[in-house]
């Protein structure tokens, strides 16, 4: 199979009149390169662009919209106030761990006798355990709250009513057509939905539960002796889920998003203050909770035990976490060179299908670790751009991690498969599964053809959006600082991009054999660029090119500059 080589560059969305474009800037009073960015984000109105651009923690929605949860508040204060014991079940990713931490943590302060249990993902596989409902019952717990998990388990949830156990599940995936029956389902995608934001992670429902339950207690006179917790607090924790997660970037997740960032710079917590010395980390950003906080306390649960990352975001002794860090950045080390020894065996693998025609990769092996398939299927989705489906087999047994396209719902793909499927659960662009190995075959073969069916050959060229043309001397520092206000980026709310016609290239050059570095020049003005991972383009760089870029301010000696991270390049048009 050919690696993607061709892209589409589109404009991010229906093209803004110069009319609007000016009644925005002039409203907000901002420069119009910005506003239109906006515009292209679907915000129009200077009232959207000011809860926009100030996202503000009061813009937070009613949690009692959400499905089942003045009933969850109702059971959750109940136990407070009868002093019951309460376990809290987590999951192995970011989300879980950090949706576990937040309601044991605040639970706790509250005065609650709170345990919780994080699944092994080696051992107990994904989603609710029924081993730790029953230690829970064991251990003389009432009540179990789940966070992240549980929307589809029907067994489980069984289990907890047999053993007189109370089950509140709060999750993020998308739920099955038959539900679970417990005491409170606490969903956003459930169809009793009311909350204006379906798109939370599971740490943030997590948060509006407690929301929810903060103001039950204080209406009801909990607080009477009892200072209340301030849940802004916790937000560090909801953003470092939130945006590990990959949930979009809008609405109520970039208020939260927004001022988590902060705390997380801030370093208050000293589990993240931690994370952040072995991790070399300075300042936060989405980028760096992405790619440098997040994977580190993935490690723990892809490798060994989740439930240390729980311990190092509780902990307050300072050796400890220390130690726990470091800990957690040997396991992330080890999971590197298993991810990289697992990309070589994949791609040796598709160098010997003849697959081109293919819609769709579906690849099985007994050497592969279930614990980092789903970021090799990360990989070959940017090298190959199809749906991807990696599994991990182990006696007879499958575990599949899947990753999807623009305009691929994974979830409803799997759907069509369930013949062939244990089961299966997830989003539109990520998802995980569990078949027989018998059933491979079986699995690939409907897999590939729902692909088909939903999939043109246009639809297998990937696309990268931008926000129109715009010419280099528009790039001021000021206007590139305040495009900035649009921040924090990711998934749902991408940094801006635009394109440049008639730049000529000057003293390209090749940085530690991957990246280019080269200045531009268009009608007298000039501007550094770095195009990272794109050292093989570099007889490409040649004349005059149009260039798509992302605007960024470069700090070098305490100097600071506008510089172009360049996404991509063609000859001048």
């Amino acid at each position: 199979m050919e690696p993607i080589t061709k892209r589409k560059w589109t404009l991010r969305a229906e093209q803004p009149s110069l009319v609007e474009t000016a009644n925005l800037a002039a409203s907000l009073e901002i420069q119009p390169l910005t506003a239109r960015a906006l515009l292209l984000r679907g915000i129009g109105t200077a009232e959207q662009g000011q809860d926009y651009l100030h996202a503000r923690l009061s813009a937070l929605p009613d949690p009692d919209l959400l499905p089942d949860m003045a009933i969850a508040c109702t059971r959750l204060e109940q136990a407070l106030v009868r002093g019951e014991k309460i376990a809290v079940h987590g999951d192995y990713d970011v989300d879980g761990i950090t949706g576990c931490t937040l309601l044991v943590e605040t639970l706790r302060s509250l005065g609650g006798l709170v345990e919780y249990h994080i699944p092994l993902r080696m051992k107990d596989g994904y989603g609710l355990s029924a081993d730790a409902i029953r230690a829970a019952r064991e251990n003389g717990c009432d009540l179990v709250v789940s966070v992240d998990c549980g929307v589809s388990a029907h067994a489980e949830a069984d289990l907890a009513s047999e053993l007189g156990i109370d089950l509140i599940i709060t999750d993020h995936h998308q739920p099955p057509e038959e539900l679970p029956v417990c005491l409170a389902l606490v969903n956003p995608h459930l169809p009793t939905n009311r909350f204006p934001w379906q798109e939370l992670s599971g740490v943030g429902v997590a948060f509006f539960l407690l929301v929810g339950l903060r103001r039950r207690l204080r209406e009801n006179g909990f607080f009477t002796h009892l200072p209340e917790p301030d849940l802004r607090q916790g937000l560090d924790l909801v953003a470092l889920g939130t945006i590990a997660d990959i949930v979009p970037l809008g609405g109520v997740n970039r208020i939260l998003v927004r001022a988590g960032l902060q705390l997380l710079d801030q370093g208050a917590r000293q589990g993240v203050a931690a994370l952040k010395k072995v991790a070399d980390v300075k300042h936060v950003s989405c980028g760096v909770v992405g790619f440098r906080l997040a994977p580190r306390l993935n490690a723990a649960g892809r490798l060994e035990d989740a439930a240390l990352g729980v311990k190092l975001l509780l902990g307050n002794d300072q050796q400890e976490l220390i130690e726990l860090a470091e800990l957690l950045d040997g396991f992330n080390q080890d999971r590197q060179k298993l991810e990289q020894q697992t990309l070589e065996q994949a791609l040796a693998i598709l160098d010997e299908q003849e697959s081109d025609s293919q819609h769709s990769i579906v690849l099985a092996d007994e050497r592969w670790h279930s614990g980092v398939i789903g970021i090799v299927a990360s990989r070959l989705v940017e090298r190959y751009y199809r749906p991807t489906v990696l599994i991990a087999l182990e006696n007879g047994q499958g575990k599949g991690s899947c990753r999807s396209i623009s305009g691929f719902h994974l979830h409803r793909a799997l759907q069509h498969c369930t013949d062939s499927l244990i089961g299966f659960g997830g989003h539109a662009m990520a998802a995980g599964l569990s078949l027989d190995e018998t059933n491979l075959d079986i699995f690939r073969s409907d897999f590939e053809q729902v692909c088909q069916e939903n999939l043109s050959a246009e639809g297998l060229i990937p696309a990268t959006s931008h926000d129109g043309e715009c010419r280099l001397d528009d790039l001021t520092l000021p206007q590139v600082e305040e495009l900035g206000l649009l921040q924090p980026f990711g998934a749902g709310n991408p940094q801006p991009v635009f394109y440049s016609n008639d730049c000529r290239v000057l003293s390209p050059r090749i940085l530690s054999d991957k990246h280019l570095k080269f200045d531009v020049e268009q009608d007298g003005f000039r501007i550094g660029c770095i195009a990272f991972g794109m050292a093989e383009r570099f007889d490409e760089l040649t004349g005059e090119v149009t260039l798509l870029f992302r605007p960024e301010i470069n700090t070098w000696r305490g100097q600071q500059s506008v510089q172009l991270q360049v996404v991509d390049f063609r000859p001048r048009e």
